[in-house]
């Protein structure tokens, strides 16, 4: 099964529906009808099912079929076949994340041999390396064509250890508009690259003032324990004698719970205002252009949620987990499902040259799907 899903070179940037069609096939060989969810161009598609009974409290399993680029990234073998070595499964996405989907595909002949008495329901999306832009739409076409579940699990990679929280994320896009003069003439024109500079100097600031500042106590699990920002590309000028016409960036910012995208967003579009005004006061032709990109919202623990004590039992861990990167489980729990992340494989290998799984987390989370089938079998 994993060969089969890590044989798509699902790439958040490609198509996904050839793996789709597969799983498709796959579920009604077994007789389980399956729905999709397409994006707006009809390129990309989320699939969700229900197997066993059409009855309420059942269990979402949700994962997605997107995985990261291979370009640029030194492998040892062809990143999109299995290879197995040393305990080890190596390919794109064996650990984030088709090493659950795997697991979790791989299940449904035995829940249905079983006759379980709730059901499992399959949810898998698309584009979830890109700012989780599939799963909102899945979610709410699941909470309208199938019965409620009492609790939905996101297979991130966790080591199969029960995630209860993690950091909400969003984006800023800036592009910074300056004017062009001779470099000999700086004080007539507006170098883009350098007005940029502030800007990202002022979330280098922020991160000072963050890390400095009491910790929140819905805040302390989470490491680093506060609200993050960060730059990571950087796009502008032409050359080193003229003020940069152009310059382009994206702020990136992980809020701990307490903090709202509202606060932040406000925040640096207050700073980009100041910065644009010294910039017209040179050139009123000057200015800064921003774009906030769609949220992700963090995944606030819940104090004996369904979930969370659903994969408790199963996995037998009792240990407090939280984490700062975003996930899927964010918008369950938005939507009103009691939501946690419990999943094979490590996050340290995810998006990695080389990346693996060890056959033994995938030992692990077929464990876990038998105690979940025993569970949805009781009465």
């Amino acid at each position: 099964m994993l060969e089969k899903l890590v044989s798509f070179p699902t790439v958040s940037s490609e198509s996904n529906l050839e793996l789709v069609d597969w799983v498709e096939d796959y579920l009604a060989s077994h007789g389980v009808k399956s729905r999709r969810v397409y994006n707006a161009e009809g390129t990309k598609a989320n699939l969700y099912a229900n197997v066993g009974p059409e009855v309420e409290g059942g269990v979402i399993l949700s994962g997605h079929t997107d995985v990261v680029p291979v370009e640029g990234q030194a492998w040892d073998t062809d990143p999109f076949t299995v290879v197995e070595k040393d305990g080890k499964l190596y390919g794109r996405g064996t650990c984030d994340m088709k090493g659950f989907d795997a697991l979790a595909l791989a299940a449904v002949p035995l829940a249905l041999k079983r006759g379980i008495k709730r059901p499992i329901q399959i949810a898998l999306s698309y584009d979830e390396e890109v700012g989780c832009v599939g799963a909102p739409d899945m979610i709410d076409a699941m909470a309208e064509h199938m019965p409620r579940a009492s609790a939905a699990v996101i297979g991130e990679p966790s080591m199969m250890k029960a995630v209860s929280g993690h950091k909400g994320a969003f984006g800023i896009q800036t592009h910074v508009h300056g004017f062009e003069v001779h470099s000999s003439l700086i004080h007539t024109g507006v170098s883009a690259v350098m007005e940029a500079a502030k800007l990202i100097d002022w979330a280098n600031q922020m991160n000072a003032i963050n890390a400095a500042a009491p910790v929140p106590a819905d805040a302390a699990t989470f490491v680093p324990p506060y609200t993050t920002l960060h730059v990571g590309v950087v796009h502008g000028g032409t050359a080193n004698n003229i003020t940069a016409k152009d310059c382009e960036f994206g702020l990136f910012i992980r809020c701990v719970p307490g903090d709202s995208f509202d606060y932040w967003t406000k925040a640096y579009l207050d700073k980009v205002a100041e910065v644009e005004a010294a910039m017209k006061a040179i050139r009123p032709e000057a200015w800064i252009e921003t774009r906030v990109t769609k949220g992700v919202p963090g995944l606030k623990p819940e104090k004996d949620g369904a979930a969370e004590a659903l994969v408790r039992r199963l996995t037998g861990d009792n240990s407090t987990n939280v984490v700062s990167y975003g996930t899927e489980a964010g918008q369950f729990q938005e939507r009103g499902y009691s939501a946690i992340i419990c999943g094979p494989g490590d996050i340290a290998q995810a998006h990695q040259p080389n990346e693996f799984i060890e056959i033994s987390q995938l030992e692990a989370g077929e464990q876990f799907m038998h105690r979940l089938i025993d569970y949805l079998s009781e009465d």
